[in-house]
């Protein structure tokens, strides 16, 4: 925990103000975004609920980056809103649930439906495979195989293995993110 906690304090100060983009953090309710959102902008554990409509953070400088970060509701009745968040997003984290092997083809099927708009085409996803401090999850190599990753040829994407509550993956899927997403923002200059 030490480590960590140093680690989102060394990336929080040590990185100046550059440019700003948007993150849109999306994934089936109960995969853990608002858990992770609040991680990563306050780095405690914060109880949740379901989120019925949206959170937004502004997320401190990562590697010269500022995220402001757009979390949406999961919920099956929600979802069909989210089209209304994609105009102007630059990154795109996907969050899984690697516990929940039931509801992994629908998780799979509402990423390949939001990356198949006009809107996302080329906007780069970080896909956290959540939850894996559980027992039998699913691996980081089984989520990306089940949710069929390798089909994302037109666009950078990668996965992380991630624990919302300690923060273990947090740190360097946002890391990654900020390298696809100053990339993507400079091939559409």
């Amino acid at each position: 925990m030490g480590l960590l906690l140093s680690k989102l304090t060394t990336l929080f100060e040590s990185f100046s103000s550059g440019s700003q983009a948007k993150i849109l953090m999306l994934g089936l309710d109960s995969a853990g975004k608002t858990t992770i959102l609040y991680k990563i902008k306050l780095n405690e554990n914060v109880c949740t609920i379901p989120t019925i409509g949206f959170n937004v953070e502004t997320v401190s400088p990562v590697k010269g980056v500022s995220f402001t970060v757009w979390d949406v509701g999961g919920q099956g009745k929600i979802r069909s809103l989210w089209n209304y968040y994609y105009q102007g997003t630059e990154g795109l984290v996907y969050v899984v649930d690697s516990n929940d092997r039931e509801r992994m083809n629908e998780s799979r099927e509402e990423l390949f439906r939001i990356l198949q708009t006009d809107e996302m085409r080329g906007v780069p996803v970080m896909v956290i495979a959540n939850k894996q401090d559980l027992p039998n999850v699913l691996s980081t190599a089984e989520v990306a195989e089940r949710m069929c990753l390798h089909k994302l040829t037109s666009r950078k994407w990668f996965i992380q293995s991630a624990c919302a509550t300690t923060g273990e993956g947090i740190y360097d899927s946002m890391q990654e993110l900020s390298t696809m997403v100053k990339e993507y923002k400079k091939g559409l200059k």
